[in-house]
């Protein structure tokens, strides 16, 4: 008969092979996701700076694939689920490097890193860390914590927040600013990260903030923006009606935009999309957050560059990051579905690249 002892000895015996083995599943998944292809977006690239898009191997992703739920857009978390969250995120880089190799996408994923692009890039030196800005999915948050990092605030709270986006004084620079030489070095060298969310319910979030709500007072979204665009997309001559969300969708979805866009100033940056704003195809990220799953997202990002000893991502307000899927088809619900494909067909690289669903109303 066996002693307690020796039982307890036993048990404590078992375990311990049980965690040796668990914890070589969890490597060989690791290395598996890491070094499958050295020659791909996992490996060190040299990125071109200011000159065409980077060459890649021309490899079609099927259509048919389904990935995984926590690329959809359901607002679900990840809570409390540490040990998965390495390969949530190593998956969606590689969901990325996969599609940025689909030939049939080549026009809708791959821009070259122009200066629009290295605008939309803030630098924090100190902790070598860069963040591509994509508006409408709680960069103001982001910048906070960059102001902070960097020096001109020891607080985020201490931040007014007409300095935050007053880039004369927070104390960001953007990648622009530093020479070609310093811009590859950092590319290369640099932790870099941006956040992206459902396209269609970033585009409802953006009519809202320009046209609706306008809380910053730019006048010169209502003012000159709209009209612009009621001119020339509103069928029904005689409504004199403000900017409506149909007429917005008209003109997101017109191949010919960028007609009107020039009038505008060309790129807009609260619409345009998130591979014309970070060129996800030619930078390789380190990482890539979802809004849906920001509270989870955030830690994550923070530790994974190494500054969650110094700075916090400012608290989640409940509900907020939750993909309402009631509104975005309330708002699509009164509009053709030629102007929805038309648009869709516009955003499908950012659907594709960040493993969003075509929305269930397309499909219908």
């Amino acid at each position: 008969w066996l002693t307690p002892d020796n039982m307890h000895h036993q048990w404590l015996l078992l375990a311990a092979c049980f965690w040796v083995i668990f914890m070589f599943m969890v490597a060989s998944k690791f290395i598996t996701l890491t070094f499958k292809d050295p020659d791909g977006y996992g490996a060190k690239q040299e990125p071109l700076i200011l000159t065409a898009v980077t060459k890649v191997e021309e490899v079609h992703v099927p259509e048919e694939k389904h990935w995984p739920e926590e690329f959809q857009p359901t607002g679900k978390a990840f809570s409390g689920n540490l040990i998965h969250q390495p390969l949530i995120h190593m998956e969606r880089l590689e969901l990325l490097r996969n599609v940025c190799r689909d030939t049939a996408l080549r026009d809708l994923s791959h821009t070259a890193v122009s200066k629009f692009v290295l605008d939309r890039i803030f630098v924090c030196d100190k902790h070598k860390i860069l963040f591509c800005q994509t508006p409408k999915v709680g960069n103001t948050q982001w910048k906070k914590v960059l102001i902070v990092l960097n020096g001109a605030f020891s607080s985020i709270e201490e931040i007014p927040e007409n300095i935050v986006h007053d880039h004369e004084k927070n104390g960001l620079p953007r990648l622009s600013s530093f020479s070609d030489s310093e811009i590859k070095k950092r590319l290369n060298l640099y932790f870099k990260f941006f956040i992206v969310r459902d396209p269609f319910e970033r585009l409802i979030s953006a009519f809202k903030d320009k046209f609706v709500h306008n809380p910053r007072f730019e006048p010169w979204y209502r003012h000159e923006i709209a009209p612009g665009i009621i001119r020339k997309y509103r069928k029904n001559r005689t409504e004199t009606k403000g900017l409506q969300f149909e007429d917005f969708v008209r003109y997101l979805g017109d191949p010919n935009h960028r007609w009107l866009d020039v009038q505008f100033g060309d790129h807009i940056i609260h619409w345009v999309t998130y591979v014309e704003l970070c060129a996800p195809c030619e930078i390789t990220y380190s990482v890539i957050g979802h809004h849906e799953t920001l509270e989870d997202d955030a830690p994550y990002i923070l530790k994974a560059a190494g500054i969650d000893h110094l700075v916090s991502y400012p608290t989640i307000p409940p509900g907020i990051t939750v993909y309402n899927r009631t509104k975005v088809e309330r708002y699509f619900s009164g509009i053709s579905k030629r102007d929805i494909r038309r648009l869709y067909a516009r955003f499908e690289g950012d659907f594709k690249l960040f493993g969003y669903r075509e929305p269930d109303f397309l499909l219908n």
